[in-house]
């Protein structure tokens, strides 16, 4: 049996043409049942998100077919995945699923959000009854490993975007975020994304402050924050306890004056500001005032660079446990073919034992004497189960076949007490 795994993402095609062979939600039902119908597919997975769509399946499936159907599928022309495709078998293939679903393959090198991606295609998949008992073993198995190289390794900690750089600096200096409130100035991507770290820190008073008021309703509406104008800062700023300001101004929209005045009024209690904005929205002198404690982007970038080196002394990490488990998965996987040839074996055996017993038993049943029939019985058996090994070792003696006459010396020098003995 083969296990394939065929797909294209962040590093292999551009966004536009992964996006042409995503498959929406309404689409994977379909798809799964297509592909289930492709000759020599017993068991099939989709996972599909925004930096990748990739097919897991099972079955003895020629290469061609599948990259036809992944194409055709989507009405692309047939060589449109030509140079941005990959196709793994086995041990890579299990490797890459298990890399994947650990964050390893990420486009940010550790994030955690592929792990439920992968999870909720498998799901669906096991839905449709597409999963069996191969891939079942293999993502349950994926699953687990994921869960180890998040606990094992630092492969996902340490801050690796700016957005979260700027929570995980804020966490660190207040011993409970929760309780802080927060001025959010501008109301873009990378404030968005500041203010959906701070709701999963547990923050619950955001303030959000924009040029265009609507906007920042938008975005206060998201997080249960409040909504200003720009006009409003110097009134907002003694209120806040972490400014986080992020905009396109091309001139500061902070200056040390306002933020003296804000000082004033909050007695002196420290106020962390941080200015993801280029150019920047904070005026650099204000880092000269007490109580205050500027950082801007390059501050938290070297921090970035410095996290983004320790995932990737953790990824190495991983990739060791990613190999023992993808091997012990390989190994169970081969085990497989010798329990269905033993038990292939032991099923010829016993019919060639069954047919001689009864032509056996019907010789004494009419009457032919019992030692006459049992010598009988034991030549023809032995004579049959011998012929196929006895025609194999001259065949071997005369081609000078060493591993084969090697591996039959093993079969018949090893135990030969009787397995019933003593029972």
């Amino acid at each position: 049996m083969t296990i394939s795994a065929l797909g294209i993402n962040h590093k292999t095609a551009p966004v536009d043409l992964r996006e042409q062979v995503a498959f929406n939600a309404e689409q994977l039902d379909a798809a799964l049942q297509a592909v289930r119908g492709l000759q020599g597919v017993q068991e099939a997975v989709i996972v599909s998100t925004c930096n990748r769509t990739e097919l897991y399946c099972r079955g003895d499936v020629s290469d061609d077919l599948l990259l036809g159907w992944f194409t055709g599928f989507h009405s692309l022309p047939p060589d449109a995945l030509q140079n941005h495709h990959y196709l793994f078998k086995n041990d890579q293939a299990i490797s890459h699923l298990m890399s994947v679903a650990s964050g390893l393959d990420s486009l940010v090198l550790g994030e955690p959000q592929i792990l439920g991606q992968v999870k909720q295609a498998y799901q669906i998949a096991k839905r449709q009854e597409a999963v069996g008992g191969i891939l079942e073993r293999l993502f349950q198995q994926t699953f687990r490993v994921a869960k180890t190289v998040r606990n094992e390794t630092a492969v996902g900690q340490n801050a690796v975007s700016v957005a979260y750089a700027a929570v995980s600096m804020a966490r660190h200096i207040f011993s409970n975020l929760a309780k802080s409130k927060v001025l959010l100035i501008g109301a873009g991507d990378t404030s968005e994304l500041v203010a959906q770290h701070l709701k999963q820190q547990g923050v619950t008073e955001i303030t959000v402050a924009n040029r265009t008021l609507q906007r920042a309703r938008e975005l206060a509406e998201k997080v249960d924050g409040a909504a200003h104008s720009l006009s409003e800062l110097s009134e907002l700023l003694p209120d806040a306890d972490i400014v986080v300001s992020s905009t396109a101004s091309t001139l500061p929209i902070v200056g040390k004056g306002t933020v003296e005045k804000a000082l004033k009024k909050r007695r002196h209690k420290p106020m962390l500001l941080i200015d993801l904005a280029v150019p920047r929205d904070i005026e650099e002198q204000v880092n000269e005032l007490d109580d205050a404690y500027l950082y801007t982007v390059d501050d938290l970038q070297s921090i970035i660079s410095e996290n983004i080196r320790n995932r990737e002394q953790a990824a190495k990490e991983a990739q060791v446990i990613i190999r023992q488990q993808a091997q012990e998965f390989t190994d169970w996987l081969q085990s497989l073919n010798s329990v269905e040839l033993v038990r292939s074996y032991r099923q010829h055996t016993k019919a060639v034992a069954d047919t001689h017993l009864e032509r056996a038993l019907a010789q004494l049943q009419q009457g032919k004497a019992p030692e006459e029939v049992l010598k009988q019985f034991s030549h023809k058996l032995v004579q049959q189960l011998t012929h196929q090994p006895t025609n194999l070792l001259k065949s071997a003696g005369e081609n000078n076949d060493q591993y084969t006459l090697a591996v039959l010396q093993q079969l018949w020098s090893g135990d030969d007490s009787d397995p019933l003995e003593g029972k």
